[in-house]
């Protein structure tokens, strides 16, 4: 096995590939080494019998959003080395959160050496499930699980993000580029983690354009694509021309919506998350932008990690615009010149921390004052 590397140093080179790659000319005969699809580095043989599985939210690996995004990660890090798909690594689905703790336990029982949980609402299984088996490891995506002295669980590794920040960025292009001044959130589950979707979306919408509305709806799930529709139809009659979803599988009622308005010549826009989601709003275009968060980037290299012998359990890792692990999709035919622009200044503004992006509720009022 290849000798374990900074996991930093890991995302930072992963994102630099990823969002900004092109490839390198020369006048040698020599191919260039295969290399890996996330990190660069020279592609592996088959491991040492590493194993690694994750059980999704009800979104599922098609819900276009999240959960696709951490299996393609997983995809690509079975590819990279060797792994076959369905026993060294594979995915159990769940339908509703009944499934979890069932999920969880069956892929401990089969011997996998790291289990992962996608998403926040499995952090009390995962918390359960953990503290029973301490001799597992396990990786929860976007929560901090703790025991109930409130310590971090030494098997369980944290992956978080710094969403708010790529909200901003979406939020900077919808307030320079609505027509009505008007313009949406939706969410799925309001908690903390979509509130930093929110405040970060709200806080970029008012620095560029401090006349703007925004209304905001929960759905109060994530994957019931009915409600999303409904939810955006009453936005966009309210006069709202861009909304921007952080709703998993609802959010893809948005697109429904937003391009059924488009068939009848309205004007109105819909921006994405967590992958380009730009082709859901195809053949109409109505895809405005998206927020990339990469789950892949961050399963893959922890996957790598813990491959090598250094699993980060009892660790929080959190990554941002600094990592390049959140930002606005690489497909930007719809967004201007001008707000292109003006995001590649607040990157650097928030990178330099003369920007402190909203999370909360109470920091997006504070953040309003300071304007």
């Amino acid at each position: 096995m290849k000798k374990s590397k900074s996991l930093l140093l890991s995302i930072i080179l992963a994102g630099g590939t990823l969002l900004g790659a092109c490839g390198t000319g020369g006048d040698t005969a020599e191919p260039a080494p295969e290399t890996d699809g996330l990190t660069g580095a020279p592609a592996e043989e088959a491991t040492e019998d590493f194993t690694v599985a994750m059980v999704t939210d009800v979104g599922g690996i098609d819900d276009k959003s999240f959960n696709q995004s951490a299996w393609e990660g997983m995809i690509e890090f079975g590819q990279s080395f060797g792994l076959n798909e369905g026993t060294d690594f594979k995915y159990l689905q769940s339908s509703t959160d009944a499934d979890y703790a069932p999920n969880l336990n069956s892929l401990v029982r089969e011997d996998y050496d790291l289990i992962w949980g996608i998403g926040f609402l499995m952090a009390s299984d995962i918390k359960t499930v953990a503290t029973q088996r301490p001799e597992a490891q396990f990786a929860i995506v976007d929560m901090v699980v703790t025991d109930d002295d409130e310590q971090l669980i030494p098997n369980v590794a944290n992956v978080t993000f710094k969403e708010h920040q790529g909200s901003f960025l979406v939020g900077v292009v919808a307030g320079m580029q609505t027509e009505s001044n008007k313009v949406g959130f939706i969410g799925g589950v309001e908690g903390s983690l979509i509130k930093k979707f929110e405040n970060g979306f709200k806080a970029g919408v008012k620095s560029v354009n401090p006349d703007a509305e925004i209304i905001v709806q929960y759905a109060e799930s994530f994957n019931d694509a009915s409600r999303g529709q409904q939810i955006a139809n009453g936005m966009y009659a309210q006069g709202a021309d861009i909304i921007y979803h952080a709703a998993g599988g609802t959010g893809n009622g948005l697109f429904t919506e937003a391009k059924n308005r488009k068939r009848n010549n309205e004007n109105v826009w819909a921006i994405g998350v967590d992958r380009d989601q730009h082709e859901e709003g195809l053949p109409e275009n109505v895809t405005l932008t998206s927020m990339i968060k990469r789950v892949d980037t961050a399963l893959y290299l922890v996957n790598e990690q813990t491959m090598n012998g250094d699993f980060p359990g009892g660790e929080v890792l959190e990554f941002g615009l600094e990592e390049e692990a959140v930002g606005i999709a690489p497909t930007t035919e719809n967004v201007s010149e001008e707000a292109l622009s003006t995001v590649e200044e607040y990157i650097q503004q928030i990178q330099a921390a003369d920007i402190d992006v909203p999370q909360t509720d109470e920091e997006y009022e504070e953040f309003l004052t300071n304007l």
